[in-house]
Formats: C-alpha cells, sequence, structure tokens
C-alpha cells in the first residue's frame, strides 16, 4: 500500500524513505480564501538546483513512466494535479508513495530506481531535474541497476 504524501504532510512523519535517499520534500504552502499557493525557493529546502524541468499528463489507464535511475542526475517529482504512485528502489529496498498533493514532492537521488505507474486521468507530474537532458546518464534496465549498486561492474 503506498504512502499518501497528503498524509505524510499532515503527520510531519520522517521524510527519509530508508531507500538509497529518496526523501519526500515537504514545501512551503499558504492556504486562504483565494486559493492554496505552494512555493519552492532554490537554496531553501530544495534538494539540488534544478537546470531543467518536464511535465507529464494525459497517461493512458494503465500507463508506466519513469523505469530507470541515473547515474549522476536528481530528481524532484510533484503532483500538481491529481494523483500517480511513485515506486522507488536501492534494489534492497523499495517504497511505493502516492503523489496525491502538489506541496509535497518526491526527491529521487543518483542511483536510485523510479517507476511511476496508476496515474489519474487528471494526473499533472511535473519533473525537476538536476542537469540537462543525457541519455548517457539514464540506467534502463534492471538488472545492469542492481549489479552497479552492489559494486559488480562498472
Amino acid at each position: 500500500m503506498p504512502i499518501s504524501a497528503r498524509a505524510w504532510f499532515d503527520e510531519r512523519a520522517p521524510a527519509d524513505l530508508g531507500v538509497g535517499g529518496a526523501a519526500l520534500v515537504r514545501m512551503h504552502s499558504i492556504y486562504e480564501q483565494r486559493g492554496h499557493l505552494t512555493v519552492g525557493e532554490v537554496g531553501k529546502g530544495m534538494p539540488f538546483v534544478p537546470r531543467r524541468f518536464f511535465v507529464i499528463s494525459d497517461v493512458p489507464d494503465e500507463g508506466i513512466r519513469g523505469e530507470h535511475a541515473h547515474h549522476a542526475l536528481h530528481q524532484l517529482l510533484v503532483c500538481l494535479a491529481g494523483s500517480v504512485v511513485a515506486e522507488v528502489s536501492d534494489a534492497s529496498a523499495s517504497r511505493a508513495i502516492s503523489l496525491d498533493c502538489p506541496h509535497v514532492g518526491l526527491h529521487i537521488p543518483p542511483m536510485v530506481w523510479g517507476v511511476q505507474h496508476h496515474y489519474t486521468r487528471d494526473a499533472v507530474l511535473m519533473v525537476l531535474a538536476s542537469a540537462e537532458y543525457d541519455p548517457a546518464d539514464y540506467i534502463r534496465d534492471f538488472a545492469r541497476f542492481k549489479a552497479l549498486r552492489a559494486g559488480a561492474v562498472r
């Protein structure tokens, strides 16, 4: 059963997920009659300086995204609308988180496998990345990822 990001935020639970340094990031939120405002500032609570972002939406039923890790890149996943289940693994432990509010992000550091699935029809997932796109930074095979984590290959 995935952890609900919204419930985690309300309970003030520990941020570290116990999976290769992956953590939930609490963003400053202001609630008022005019609406909700969520703020993220580089240098104040952001786990890295973003150099790129992309947005994922209109994922078909049963659609799966991610299914990779990075050698050096950090990512921060924030679900702006709807919800999506994000799973992280360091090849020995894994956790599933339901990203279901825009004021909690999931930091996926280098060498942590990430998969996103169970997108609601209205889901909009924003991903902040620490570097420009580099296909050489991707690890797309889970067996190779496990071997890299174990130090068996370079």
